[in-house]
């Protein structure tokens, strides 16, 4: 789902794509789209865009002359799970183009696409900030600071700091990648109770003797859990490209991968929040855990398997027990298996430490119903061969949830 960096970055595109571009004519909604209308119609005019937190406000301005004479219009646009702007040609909009502004001639017909595939994200007439949302941990970063350790006695921050950091009243712009990262660097239990984690922070004060440098590099250096919520989505903007998501291309994914030190990252283990968001982290989850979840770390595909675990026929890597591999051209018999303490087939579908539960943001994956035992045919047994899926790694919000 796209965070506070990815609006930001998503706003400096719009300005830098559109800044010497004129648009004209009437804004177009794709049929299927249930947000409103957008009554706008001119012979020229400009685009701009601002970022706050998880929301992108995009500004309408008629040029000088322009016809018909009328004031500038503004939209406020929440991305949802998947939403982003493109720039492309008229005669080449991508699927799911559900808002599009197109330029004016003469030279080529270009269009501003806002594209949505699951259609989550929304835009609001006005050009007025969701209310109640805080003030944006990147722009905003005083007041912030200073609306969460006003409000400490909010009964959210009686919930794991997880959640906690996860409410946008109080965190502009944290989403689930960022509170793994965030939570991962400090070593700070993801359920710990909120309060606890924060109001240590109230009592923080640099010494007068420091000056202002050093006060500076002490900071760099011992960042708080509050300062991290700022310089973390910083990191992310100053990767470039488009940040999280497929449609950032595929090296610019790649060098945020790269980057990402905890969530959905080999050897991390994740349990599910009170929401059923997927919370990634290391270590000991903290005392307010959800009862009955299991702790599973996610095991890098390389220590999942070896060159040699590929089953006749199958393209896709298998994983078996490593005390008795089984033989490429026959599945093992039930009683052989019991005998050998091999696990189930139906395990090796999904590799051991991998968890089973997907985050609400991604789509559920269809239970498949056990198959039937086909009738044994005249004395020969039908060699089943054994087909293992690998755990996607793309994040949530991409264009696979």
């Amino acid at each position: 789902m796209p965070e506070g960096p990815e609006l930001h970055l998503a706003s400096h595109f719009v300005n830098e794509a559109c800044r010497e571009l004129v648009f004209g004519g009437c804004v177009e909604k794709s049929p299927v789209s249930r947000n409103p209308e957008v009554p706008f119609e001119s012979s020229a005019y400009s685009i701009s865009a601002l970022a706050r937190g998880k929301e992108l406000r995009l500004t309408l301005s008629p040029l000088p002359g322009a016809q018909p004479h009328r004031e500038p219009l503004a939209l406020v646009f929440r991305f949802g799970m998947t939403g982003s702007f493109q720039l492309v040609p008229s005669d080449a909009l991508p699927p799911h183009a559900h808002l599009r502004f197109y330029t004016a001639p003469p030279g080529p017909r270009l269009a501003l696409c806002f594209v949505d595939i699951r259609r989550f994200g929304r835009w609001d007439l006005g050009g007025e900030w969701q209310p109640g949302r805080g003030p944006c941990v990147l722009l905003e970063y005083e007041q912030f600071r200073e609306n969460v350790l006003r409000n400490l006695a909010d009964k959210a921050f009686d919930r794991p700091i997880c959640e906690a950091l996860l409410d946008q009243r109080f965190f502009n712009g944290i989403g689930n990648y960022l509170r793994a990262e965030i939570l991962y660097r400090l070593r700070i239990p993801p359920f710990e109770k909120a309060r606890t984690v924060l109001e240590a922070l109230q009592q923080r004060r640099p010494s007068p003797e420091l000056t202002l440098s050093q006060k500076i590099r002490a900071k760099l250096q011992n960042p708080d859990l509050l300062e991290l919520c700022h310089s973390v989505p910083k990191e992310v903007v100053q990767l470039g490209g488009k940040g999280y998501g497929s449609e950032s291309g595929e090296e610019d994914f790649a060098a945020f991968r790269a980057w990402l030190q905890c969530y959905s990252t080999p050897g991390m283990s994740s349990l599910r929040d009170r929401h059923g968001r997927t919370i990634w982290f290391q270590g000991d989850p903290g005392p307010l855990a959800p009862k009955g979840g299991k702790s599973r770390k996610k095991k890098s595909q390389e220590a999942q398997q070896g060159p040699e675990d590929r089953v006749e026929g199958s393209s896709r890597p298998c994983v078996f027990s490593t005390q008795d591999p089984p033989s490429p051209n026959k599945a093992p018999s039930r009683t052989r298996r019991a005998q050998r303490g091999l696990p189930k087939q139906t395990t090796a579908q999904v590799p051991e430490g991998t968890s089973l539960q997907q985050d609400p943001e991604a789509p559920p994956v269809p239970d498949k119903g056990k198959r039937r035992r086909r009738p044994a045919t005249s004395g020969r047994h039908r060699t089943r061969k054994i087909k293992a899926d690998t755990p996607s790694l793309e994040p949530e919000g991409t264009s696979a949830s």
